[in-house]
């Protein structure tokens, strides 16, 4: 079984858990060019990346333009947690193992954002406060 039937098989179930999570079904879902399944899945509308019509407004072809690059925005970000974190191979045992295994990359990918955010917000501060001082001393 290669990878597109595994997309075709799990996107019910995943639009399913959405749908359990959200408290409502979503309207569209957008997939990736590797996606060969149906165009409507559960009331739930596909959308692949591809060429606009030639019928479509240059409105309609910028806002299909737009969902997709969310979409392809968030696969560097996996890319990262495999490489960065250790993701590409899993040590621990289990589908425990797995979950623990994602969580700790995911509290590293925070962890890290959150150092990055205070480190810029309190670097100015240190400066200043450094740069005052030195003008108190020299009076």
């Amino acid at each position: 079984m290669n990878k597109t039937d595994m997309t075709v098989i799990l996107l019910p179930e995943i639009l399913r858990h959405v749908e359990q999570s959200r408290g409502r079904a979503a309207k569209q879902a957008v997939c990736d060019r590797g996606y060969r399944g149906k165009r409507e899945v559960n009331g739930t509308q596909i959308i692949l990346p591809g060429k606009g019509l030639k019928k479509d407004t240059r409105y309609q072809k910028d806002k299909k333009r737009k969902q997709c690059r969310r979409r392809a925005a968030i696969e560097p970000i996996i890319g990262h947690l495999k490489s960065d974190y250790r993701m590409t191979r899993n040590y621990l045992k289990g589908a425990m193992g797995d979950r623990i295994n994602l969580l700790m990359a995911a509290a590293a990918w925070n962890l890290k954002l959150i150092a990055v955010a205070h480190f810029f917000v309190f670097l100015p501060v240190a400066k200043i406060t450094s740069f005052t001082d030195s003008l108190i001393d020299q009076n």
